[in-house]
């Protein structure tokens, strides 16, 4: 596959997209759907944990996170349910998505707040149904795949918690980590997602790619930081990851944020940004033309950007319903060796709720690629004294009948998908299987030099 830099059309931005609920439908399938996994696994009941940065397996099934507090849900094999809440979100109880009794837990309230009520986490466990002779799965929001570990013996919730689970089942029953029921790449049923679900996601991918369409538009020298971060941020929605918006050097004085730092010519250049259901990222120079890269990276085109672009068109153009999470890994490995480009993560990952859910991408993984997937296409070349390249962007994967699905019950999403399979094809040449659906606008739009706002990686 031959990669040139080329001036390209730009792609269609999308703006003014409505958000897409998440029906009661949906919800009774998510529940339906853990229930069969619970039987599967001999679950009597699960206790779910979230709080502000881990509450994506919680909102799954209730509709919401704690924000700043913590909160558990229980759900027991006969389907009946318990939420336990600290005191700012105990009125959750009327809004949540799932049908549940409210328990008020103080200790997950914030720090010194009142603690009326307060009694041991036993008599918490016994009115949310629990018993102590029952086998428990414990689910808090790491994926453990330790090789010389039980996995299933580690748990990731706070000690607090896990030592009263411990006392209350003591010797008559068990507890086990039952995160993967969730987003294992084998059984994990938030790996898979309907039409609902694909187009309350696309919201949140669309998004993403226009806020990083009109930044890369705003680079120029002269400006700073902050001024091209502000445009990443997009109608009030929460960010999936930490916003990057940064010239030069990143990390100075271990800041992750955007500054004051004044963008200068020839600078290396990040800039991600993520919302629920996709994550847009890119990297480059601030320059017009290869001429003007740095002394040290001149080469940076033939070295780094094109064997980047290339091993991310053929992932683009490989995956496909039934394909092997080794055999993508492998085909990434052909492309873009890890011995020379020294990427280290997985070519790729579930995304949802938030930006990593987990990867079936791995060697010797037997996980299939499914329909209803959604996934990033996130590989990371580091190439010792050269900068990087990115053009990490989101795309769902979709059988004819879930397309058809779609189709008629979402047509506008349907339209923006159909615009940006041709965008792609005519202007990168990147021939997509049926199956795979962009979900950001800016998916292989790739500008390295950045002041040439049309200058774009393509196929030929």
């Amino acid at each position: 596959m031959n990669i040139e830099l080329v001036s390209i059309g730009a792609p269609v931005i999308h703006r003014e997209v409505s958000p897409v609920t998440l029906t009661d439908a949906t919800f009774a399938e998510r529940k339906s759907k853990l229930l069969i996994r619970m039987q599967q696994h001999r679950l009597d009941s699960v206790i779910i944990y979230a709080d502000r940065e881990h509450g994506a397996n919680f909102e799954y099934f209730t509709g919401f996170i704690p924000r700043f507090e913590e909160a558990c849900l229980v759900v027991h094999a006969s389907g009946k349910s318990s939420l336990l809440l600290g005191n700012e979100n105990l009125k959750m109880v009327n809004y949540t998505r799932i049908d549940a009794n409210a328990i008020h837990v103080p200790f997950f309230s914030l720090p010194n707040q009142p603690m009326a009520g307060e009694r041991p986490f036993a008599d918490d466990f016994h009115d949310a149904g629990l018993s102590p002779d029952s086998r428990i799965g414990v689910i808090g929001w790491k994926l453990f795949t330790a090789k010389t570990l039980n996995n299933t013996a580690l748990f990731d919730l706070p000690s607090f918690v896990v030592d009263a689970l411990r006392e209350f089942v003591g010797e008559q029953g068990s507890l086990v980590n039952a995160t993967g029921i969730l987003i294992s790449p084998q059984e994990g049923i938030r790996t898979l997602n309907n039409a609902n679900e694909i187009a309350h996601y696309e919201y949140g991918a669309t998004l993403a790619g226009a806020a990083m369409f009109d930044a890369l538009q705003a680079i120029e020298p002269g400006k700073g930081e902050r001024e091209v971060g502000a445009l990443l941020a997009r109608e009030g929605q929460p960010n999936s990851v930490t916003t990057i918006c940064a010239t030069g050097d990143r990390f100075s004085h271990a800041t992750l944020y955007p500054r004051d730092k004044v963008i200068q010519h020839q600078d290396k250049f990040a800039m991600t940004v993520g919302y629920k259901g996709g994550l847009s990222s890119r990297s480059g120079f601030v320059i017009e033309r290869a001429d003007q890269l740095p002394g040290e990276q001149k080469d940076y085109l033939e070295r780094v950007a094109k064997p980047y672009f290339r091993a991310y068109l053929t992932w683009l153009e490989t995956i496909a319903i039934g394909l092997s999470g080794q055999a993508l890994y492998e085909t990434i490995e052909s492309v873009l060796p890890r011995a020379d480009y020294g990427w280290t993560l997985n070519p790729g990952h579930y995304t949802a709720d938030e930006e990593w859910l987990a990867s079936p991408f791995f060697p010797g993984s037997t996980a299939v690629v499914q329909s209803g997937q959604l996934f990033q296409i996130d590989i990371i070349p580091s190439v010792k004294g050269y900068a990087g390249a990115s053009c990490e962007e989101p795309v769902a994967i979709a059988d004819a009948s879930l397309r058809s699905e779609i189709s008629t019950l979402y047509p506008e999403m349907w339209q923006r998908i159909q615009r940006r399979r041709a965008w792609l094809k005519e202007a990168i040449n990147a021939e997509l299987k049926e199956d795979v659906l962009p979900l950001s606008d800016t998916v292989a739009f790739l500008t390295p030099f950045l002041l040439s706002k049309r200058q774009a990686l393509v196929k030929r």
